[in-house]
């Protein structure tokens, strides 16, 4: 063989070692040296609290000892935290799906936290008996908590368990991304040829490894008969081993406008569709009509729904005595519901009381109040059922998989004269026929035989405010103002709640503090604040008690100016989600102040975020005699923007900001 075949064949073989040791996972439990602790940053993310070194996780499916299989699931996970502001990344909370009396059994748990203590490695290890602690958080879910011990600035920590599962649909999904940058985030699966399920994939990163390989494997099943007997049995199967691996994953943070979070998670989740030979054939991937049936008929939902409630006449009677026209009868029993119960948690679809315990108590979870007002409805020969949908920071529903886990709450959709009307009695101040914004999250269904698909989109929604300011010269040469305001709908229902909860006095406050200059706020009101259908109409006079200085500078736009720019990053990987567009109206008449002329006006602009015209920015300033007529109008017209219309959207708000902080400057006389 020549030099030259040698070198190349050489070249090959130390470039498919090097192939190889990339695609390895990098780290193994147990294996931290002092050379570890020497990085202070990673290039991934210079200022990150913690990174993540690597994330692996491994499902397969074993035969058990019950006759059939279960899930297994090995999760290890290593972390280094480089300063204070990481130490949440210490507490690890792992969850576990329970039925009934079944739970899933997490053990073989090992956690350590190393520190380099004089130039050596030191292990303090999780006391697994004393340090673990279990929460119930609903009927389905307990989380099993822990916190990693002698935690400091630099350490290194790291955990390992396997969980065991009797429950086949719940294999275990995998996020790539989190809070914090990932180094190497790896998922690993084999699945026999017996069991199908779907795959769920999110999030915007491609795989680096996205490898696929197919082998034989022998599966050996037992029975224990309780008499010392055991029964054995084994099965040959094709399988098919999956591996996903994402290198240097940047984190994913929270920014303005985001529904939730897990949405936009790179990560893969997994559905339970069928069981095939040599299994006996069945078929998971259930239409929703089959899923409402179930639902309707469980004990725990529809059954108090459907059952003989006669009894709620005794309430529903008095209420619409006299009155023919439904939407009114509806309008009655919604506010009587609204007014009179109290709701003890906005995230459930299940009901644990009895709605004769719920009148009793008069609280409940958001569920069995708007099932309750269903009832009552239904009583008066209202056609209506319950919605159930997943709220914004719930994360959204798979509309092709009827998965109930995915739904956390319920509103209520009433048929009046044919026209659907939609209702939520759990908030006390929100007015008839209005849902919470939480609520528009997209789709939702309709709980009944037809299993109708709704689509609650913010996209749909328009807030409209409006404000007029008026200035002029009070006998003593002060400056004195009017300010009228009419916010939208759900800005109405903020300022509502505000009240409620912190009083008048504590709105005018905050209304001051808004004024760049010393002011005296008189004859302050708010209009329709017990109407909770209309807009609330606030108005007050004021007075500026700026001192007279040779030089005035003078924002236009008061207390209404954008102050900040609402997106602050350079880039963004996800959506924008505002929870409505937006349509705001600032008009102002001044007189110029007395003593003064205008030295200088900002000038007029019209700008248009894109050529549709679904941003438009407006500010017109124009001076005639002593007068100034000033309007800014802002007008958003849809929710939802994708991450490559983000720098469209960020650049139009720059702009905004930039324009609304002009000043115009008056100067004294001579």
């Amino acid at each position: 063989m020549s030099s030259k075949k040698l070198f190349l064949c050489l070249a090959v073989f130390l470039c498919s070692l090097t192939l190889s040791a990339q695609d390895k996972s990098p780290a193994k439990f147990g294996n931290v040296a002092a050379k570890d602790f020497g990085v202070n940053g990673y290039s991934i993310d210079s200022n990150a609290n913690a990174v993540v070194l690597a994330d692996i996780g491994y499902s397969s499916i074993e035969g058990n000892n019950k006759s059939f299989f279960s899930l297994v699931f090995k999760h290890f996970k290593r972390i280094h935290i480089l300063n204070k502001n990481g130490f949440d990344a210490a507490n690890v909370s792992l969850s576990l799906y329970s039925s009934g009396d079944a739970e899933e059994q997490l053990d073989k748990i090992k956690a350590v936290t190393y520190n380099l203590e004089n130039g050596k490695v030191t292990e303090t290890k999780l006391d697994v008996k004393s340090a673990i602690f279990k929460d119930k958080i609903s009927r389905e879910w307990v989380v099993k908590k822990f916190t990693f011990p002698n935690v400091k600035e630099g350490s290194i920590i790291e955990y390992e368990y396997t969980l065991r599962s009797d429950f086949l649909h719940n294999l275990q999904p995998w996020a790539f991304q989190g809070a914090y940058p990932v180094l190497w985030s790896e998922y690993n699966l084999t699945l026999p040829e017996f069991m199908g399920y779907a795959f769920l994939t999110k999030g915007y990163r491609k795989y680096d490894i996205n490898e696929r390989k197919s082998r034989s494997e022998t599966f050996f099943i037992a029975e224990n008969r309780g008499t010392g007997a055991t029964e054995r049995g084994q099965l040959n199967a094709n399988v098919t081993d999956y591996r996903w691996v994402i290198k240097n994953v940047p984190p994913l943070k929270e920014e303005s406008f985001t529904s939730a979070l897990r949405n936009h998670l790179t990560r893969i989740e997994f559905q339970l569709s069928e069981f095939r030979q040599p299994l006996t054939y069945r078929n998971f991937t259930e239409s929703w009509g089959k899923v409402m049936t179930r639902l309707l008929e469980s004990e725990s939902f529809g059954e108090k729904l459907l059952r003989d409630n006669g009894w709620l006449g005794d309430i529903t009677h008095p209420l619409v005595e006299g009155v023919k026209d439904p939407l009114e009868k509806t309008r009655r029993i919604y506010n009587y519901v609204r007014d009179n119960f109290t709701c003890t948690s906005h995230s459930d679809v299940w009901l644990d009381q009895t709605l004769r315990n719920i009148v009793k108590t008069k609280s409940g979870t958001v569920a069995e109040i708007n099932v309750l007002l269903a009832a009552m409805l239904k009583r008066e020969d209202i056609e209506a059922d319950p919605v159930i949908l997943s709220t914004r920071s719930h994360g959204v529903t798979y509309e092709l998989y009827p998965l109930l886990s995915q739904y956390n709450y319920v509103v209520v959709q009433a048929l009046v004269d044919g026209k659907p009307v939609y209702l939520d009695a759990s908030e006390p101040r929100l007015g008839f026929g209005h849902l919470p914004t939480r609520c528009y999250n997209g789709h939702a269904r309709v709980v009944n035989k037809t299993a109708q698909p709704l689509y609650f989109l913010s996209d749909t929604l328009m807030e409209k405010k409006v404000t007029t300011v008026f200035l002029i010269n009070d006998d003593k040469g002060n400056i004195v103002g009017s300010f009228n305001q009419v916010p939208g709908y759900f800005e109405s229902f903020g300022l509502r709640e505000t009240v409620k909860e912190k009083g008048v006095d504590q709105l005018i406050s905050t209304i001051k503090k808004g004024f760049i200059q010393e002011v005296k706020v008189d004859k302050f009101g708010l209009d329709s604040l017990d109407k909770k259908e209309e807009l609330i109409g606030l108005h007050y006079d004021f007075d500026l008690l700026d001192e007279k200085e040779d030089i005035l500078y003078f924002n236009p736009m008061l207390t209404e100016a954008m102050k900040e720019n609402p997106f602050k990053s350079a880039e963004r990987m996800y959506p924008v989600e505002m929870p409505f567009g937006f349509d705001e109206t600032y008009n102002l008449q001044m007189e110029v102040p007395a003593g003064y002329t205008v030295e200088e006006l900002p000038k007029s602009m019209v700008v248009k975020m894109n050529e549709a015209g679904e941003g438009v920015f407006e500010y017109r300033i124009s001076q005639s005699g002593s007068g100034i007529s000033f309007r800014s109008r802002i007008q958003i017209t849809r929710a939802s923007f994708q991450p490559d219309e983000y720098e469209m959207l960020r650049e139009f708000f720059n702009l905004v900001v930039k324009k609304q902080a002009e000043q115009i400057v008056f100067k004294k006389k001579s």
